[in-house]
């Protein structure tokens, strides 16, 4: 069994360069600047073959999902319902259609509501519409582990509640590998799901200081 954590894009809500605006201070010159925004696959390898999850849909998921060779997920898990961590979501829909399942979604309550009243067709046909629904919601709850299964075994998944400017979003903690995508502070209680990682994938927006992310 093994574990593989790919990071599909770690930029800003804009990504690098911005419409508009370019590169700002990122040398252009490093492909490394070049930054889509949030998305992480995981995948855990075992005998029977690979369990795939993702965690975010972002705007920039359909290059992402043919970069990474994506033929299949087993689940998506959201963060938060920023748009820049959602409105990718229907570039899922070829994988639904060419494997002929619906994909599991996970979020929180707010992300939900958020979600339903963006894209409430990837949950249920609306009257009058043609298209099948994509999604199939499940709620994760602060604190409480959940197991995400697949040809490959089950991924566990501890969500842990983090401060995003005024809003609260969620980090993941899967085995001993923590990801914090946009936080800039953490409720007392989240802190000691935190001790022990070995690998911590966390928010560092920029060199100065922001009001919703780490820096």
């Amino acid at each position: 069994m093994s574990l593989t954590f790919t990071i599909l894009g770690c930029g800003s809500s804009g990504g690098v360069p911005r419409v508009g605006q370019g590169w700002g201070v990122c040398d252009p010159a490093n492909p490394r600047n070049r930054r889509r925004r949030c998305s992480l696959l995981v995948e855990r390898t075992g005998p029977g073959g690979v369990t795939t999850v993702l965690f975010d849909t972002s705007p920039d998921l359909r290059e992402q999902l043919l970069d990474a060779d994506v033929r299949h997920l087993d689940a998506i898990v959201f963060t938060h319902a920023h748009a820049d961590h959602t409105h990718g979501i229907d570039d899922v829909r070829p994988l639904v259609l060419h494997n002929r399942r619906r994909i599991d979604a996970y979020c929180d309550e707010e992300t939900s509501a958020a979600l339903h009243m963006r894209f409430g067709y990837v949950f249920q046909t609306p009257a009058g519409g043609s298209y099948p629904p994509i999604l199939n919601e499940h709620r994760f709850h602060e604190g409480r582990a959940f197991d995400i299964h697949g040809a490959g075994g089950a991924i566990t998944a501890l969500p842990i509640r983090m401060h995003h400017g005024d809003i609260d979003a969620f980090g993941f903690r899967i085995g001993n590998v923590g990801y914090c995508s946009d936080v800039n502070g953490f409720p007392d209680n989240s802190v000691p799901h935190l001790r022990g990682l070995d690998v911590w994938i966390l928010d560092a927006l920029r060199d100065t200081p922001h009001p919703t992310h780490f820096t």
